[in-house]
């Protein structure tokens, strides 16, 4: 109700200002404009009046002056003459009772022989006067006063003053009805329905938001209340699981006790990430800036663990509005709605980005590591520009550990080889990982790389290496033996180089428990209406366009299995999900026009008027978009040729939490290792795809959910916390280096 008045208070005060200030003007004009009507008139009948009486003061009798004043006189008019002595000659007859025996501005206009106006009170009443001096010569002979009443001037702005007055008071009882609706029903009753959607969000009850919180003068508290009931939801479901976890003796990992470990290890200290992608990047959409998630298995594990953990991310600004968004240091704070941690853009040159990410990283390491008969390709101007790259990320990095005591370093994927050497010779005392999330081939392919000396160097800087399998830490292990002059340690599965151990173990990498924390509510019948279909099964595949996620393997055997089952045909659509990638590298348009083509040749070869087996939607989706692909499909096919682990396979487990569905998992990947309830197929062999497709349609439903619940177990427990904790357990646990003088 204060708040009421208030308001009501300053509406009136400022309609008081307003309207008095137009009133104060109004009167203003209005009394300028009388005046100067007052002194046209006299002007015209005093100097009219001036020619007729000037030659009868001297000369004509008093008689004639007399007849020529009462003509011109009137109840509001006056006229009066006067000699050269200031003395009063005749005037009309109401006038004369009133005038004194001297004016002094009668005096005036003969002494100064100019025209004397103004206005001066007469028998209690405001007069205007306009006195014309009689000349012979330059000597005055006499003056002619014309008098008006000015009263009605005075009343006249007194008839302004009531109807301004009026006005404010009519302005101001509508403007406070309108002011007490529009409170009622703009804030106060929004506001009672937003307290009372806030005390049920405060419950742990999901309730939809009211109307009135879509409006812009409520959006940005809504979206704070949202994301404080989504943390508030998270935290008491954690806080839940974590009692449910203490009363089972279990001990998974949620974000809560990683951060708490974290915190236990580093105390005060920041968290450096550094890796090629980055988290959040911004992209003009017309005049808009958006903030986009890149399409990548890293920062779907990554992100998560920042925002448990906090402190810095050093990536590649590769947005063309990226710079548009960062403070002079190149940083800002993410997520943009709850800055949880901080971004460090490096800017790289078209050159240093083309030799560094698409030549050498992508164009060699990518086809050398994979092992999927794309030939490599090495260009000495490529291993230039990474090298430079690598350089310059070990220079951002260095300034932004500059004053960090013993800082904790977790370098990302094979982009940056060289930069734990370059850190750990400027920074002895920093505890270095890096993370090789793509396979490690056998030493004889590994062989190939004409800067693998310079490579396995740059790596061996880092206090400990993490691959995904053991498998891969034999494959590098063996080749550092064969390769360089290194002892190495089978027992601790280590590599000792002077005073420096590497130690070299498997980490794998999961996903969160949660792919979306809050899941969009898309039905089935609303996914299946968005896509413009009607089908009994639906399959679907989440990939980049990459060449070692065989994708048109998979689609010939999509072709294969309803060929080989025509029952099925009509009944199946499988939906593939692309996310264009690399496409500077000639390799990978290939690739996109192989698959594209490949779509249309299924298609064309099977479909009728109302069906398509395949729909191919190829665009960048973000994890909300994806969620309902997940949720519904039937089965989710995952064949790459060769991966370290594939994220996708298990976060397509993560969001089954109706137990249901099946995973067709290619037996080359790190995930097949730890899923072992998915289908394992040769991703090489379009029969055995076919298979496993009919299997997954016709298999019971108590051994699909048999199995999506065992596997659903293993992602929930060896989660991204999990992987992270691990990781920086191992890390903390080495000795710090000391300091170079």
């Amino acid at each position: 109700m204060r708040f009421t008045f208030r308001l009501l208070g300053a509406i009136w005060l400022a309609a008081m200002v307003v309207v008095g200030g137009f009133a104060l003007v109004a009167i203003q004009v209005e009394r300028t404009r009388l005046i100067e009507d007052l002194e046209r008139r006299a002007s015209l009948l005093g100097e009219g009046l001036k020619e007729a009486v000037e030659p009868l003061v001297e000369k004509g009798p008093t008689a004639r002056i007399d007849r020529i004043v009462l003509r011109f006189g009137s109840p509001t008019r006056g006229v009066a003459v006067y000699d050269r002595f200031a003395g009063l000659v005749t005037a009309t007859p109401e006038l004369a009772l009133k005038l004194p025996p001297s004016l002094p501005f009668v005096s005036a206009a003969m002494t100064t022989a100019s025209v004397q106006k103004g206005f001066e009170p007469l028998a209690g009443r405001d007069t205007y006067y306009y006195a014309v001096p009689f000349l012979e010569g330059e000597r005055p002979q006499g003056a002619l006063v014309i008098f008006y009443d000015a009263s009605h001037i005075d009343r006249r702005v007194e008839e302004l003053v009531r109807q301004q007055a009026v006005r404010f008071l009519i302005l101001a009882g509508a403007l406070s009805v309108i002011t007490l609706l529009v409170v009622r029903w703009s804030l106060t009753h929004p506001i009672r329905r937003m307290a009372e959607w806030a005390r049920q969000l405060g419950t742990g009850t999901p309730v939809q938001p009211p109307g009135d919180a879509r409006t812009a003068l409520f959006a940005p508290l809504a979206t704070e209340l949202s994301g404080l009931a989504q943390s508030l939801a998270k935290a008491r479901a954690t806080a839940q699981e974590e009692a449910l976890l203490r009363v089972q003796g279990e001990a998974v990992w949620t974000e809560e006790r990683l951060k708490q470990f974290v915190n236990l290890r580093l105390g005060d200290r920041p968290l450096f990430v550094v890796s090629n992608r980055e988290p959040l990047s911004h992209v003009r959409r017309g005049r808009q800036i958006q903030a986009l998630v890149p399409a990548s298995g890293l920062v779907t594990a990554l992100e998560p663990v920042m925002r448990a953990c906090g402190g810095v991310w050093v990536a590649h600004g590769s947005g063309d509005a990226d710079r548009e968004t960062v403070d002079t240091r190149g940083t800002l704070r993410v997520p943009p709605d709850h800055p949880r941690y901080t971004l460090r853009r490096v800017w790289l040159t078209p050159e240093e980005e083309a030799g560094y990410y698409y030549g050498f990283a992508n164009e060699g390491l990518w086809p050398l590591c994979h092992i999927v008969h794309a030939r490599p390709v090495f260009r000495p101007e490529d291993w230039a520009q990474y090298a430079a790259v690598n350089r310059k990320f070990a220079d951002a990095l260095l300034e932004e550990m500059a004053g960090t005591e013993a800082p904790a370093v977790l370098i990302q994927d094979y982009h940056f080889a060289l930069l734990p050497r370059l850190i750990k010779e400027q920074r002895p005392d920093a505890r270095i990982a890096i993370f090789w999330h793509i396979p490690w081939p056998n030493p004889e392919a590994f062989g190939i790389c004409p800067g693998q000396p310079e490579i396995l160097h740059g790596m061996l800087g880092a206090d400990l290496i993490g691959f995904h399998t053991q498998f891969h830490c034999n494959n590098f292990l063996e080749t550092v033996d064969r390769a360089i002059e290194a002892r190495l340690d089978w027992e601790h599965f280590a590599v000792v180089r002077g005073q420096h151990t590497t130690y070299v173990k498997p980490f794998p990498i999961s996903v969160a428990p949660e792919f979306v924390d809050d899941p969009p509510r898309t039905s089935r019948d609303a996914l299946l209406a968005e896509l413009g279909i009607a089908t009994e099964f639906i399959g679907v595949g989440v990939e980049r366009l990459d060449y070692t996620k065989g994708l048109p393997e998979r689609l010939r055997a999509i072709r294969r299995f309803l060929e080989r089952y025509p029952d099925y045909r009509t009944r199946l659509s499988f939906v593939q999900l692309a996310a264009p990638s690399r496409s500077q590298i000639s390799r990978y348009r290939a690739l996109e026009t192989e698959v594209e083509e490949t779509v249309a040749e299924v298609n064309r070869a099977l479909q009728t008027g109302t069906w398509r087996p395949v729909l191919f939607l190829k665009a960048h989706h973000n994890h909300r978009e994806i969620w309902p692909f997940y949720r519904w499909a039937d089965f989710c096919m995952v064949t790459s040729l060769h991966d370290g682990m594939n994220l996708v396979a298990k976060e397509f487990v993560s969001v089954r939490e109706d137990g249901d569905g099946v995973l067709i998992l290619s037996r080359f990947t790190g995930a097949a290792r730890e899923l072992r309830d998915a289908l394992l197929v040769n991703p090489y062999d379009v029969d055995e795809m076919a298979e496993a497709i009919r299997t997954a349609l016709e298999m019971p439903a108590a051994e699909r959910q048999g199995r999506m619940s065992r596997m659903r177990e293993v992602v929930r427990e060896y989660n991204i916390y999990r992987w992270a904790g691990r990781l920086l357990g191992e890390l903390c646990r080495l000795p710090v280096e000391a300091k170079s003088p």
